[in-house]
């Protein structure tokens, strides 16, 4: 459990991981119009009580999240994802990349287990754990969440651990589902590759494959 005090949300300057601290405000003076901070969740249109789906993915993107503010938005990993929720039933509207294109979720809340841009799109193990504070409370805040799913190794990992259970019975898997003790009732863990770019062009994910997951739900 995380702290009450501790917002869901860290603010836009968080320092707790320095060399990200540090990453971001160089960031900031080659392109001073980008966002260039914690990157906040993106919530259903109806708010944190209409949420059931939660999807917890990496990090912001360089170019995507960091540069837009909003995650998954403006980069390959979001055209993807927002492609399959549209599918899903679980948005509406268009994805255009950006975050004022009037998409909205439906009973559906992405977010991210670390949420600055860590270089390199890889984030320390400390960097991990000093941002899980907020996944928890983030979780913590959502009360008819049914079904999380987490792209990715690391965002599984983090999750597992948020929700103190043990990442020997839950291991990573493509399509793996877990049943969960939740802050606020019973929760089913499902994880997939994640929908980057590498993972698609090398064939490792394809958009079949990401769908059967969503399909799942």
């Amino acid at each position: 459990m995380a702290e009450p005090s501790l917002p869901a949300e860290p603010p836009r300057d968080c320092p707790l991981c320095p060399r990200l601290a540090d990453f971001r405000t160089a960031t900031a003076v080659e392109h001073p119009d980008w966002f260039n901070g914690a990157v906040p969740s993106f919530a259903a249109a109806g708010g944190d009580e209409t949420v059931r789906v939660l999807i917890v993915g990496l990090a912001p993107g360089l170019q995507g999240a960091n540069r837009t503010g909003r995650p998954f938005t403006g980069d390959w990993a979001g055209d993807l994802l927002y492609a399959t929720l549209l599918d899903h039933g679980l948005a509406r509207g268009v994805y255009d990349q950006r975050p004022d294109d009037g998409l909205e979720l439906i009973g559906t809340m992405i977010t991210n287990a670390v949420r600055c841009v860590p270089p390199q799109n890889k984030p320390t193990g400390p960097e991990i754990n000093q941002c899980r504070p907020f996944l928890i409370r983030r979780i913590e805040t959502l009360p008819n969440l049914e079904v999380m799913i987490a792209l990715g190794k690391i965002a599984h990992d983090s999750v597992i651990r948020a929700m103190g259970a043990k990442l020997k019975d839950h291991p990573f898997g493509h399509g793996t589902e877990y049943h969960l003790d939740g802050p606020n009732g019973p929760l089913r863990l499902l994880s997939s590759y994640h929908c980057s770019r590498y993972n698609t062009n090398t064939g490792r994910l394809t958009p079949e494959m990401f769908a059967d997951v969503f399909g799942m739900i």
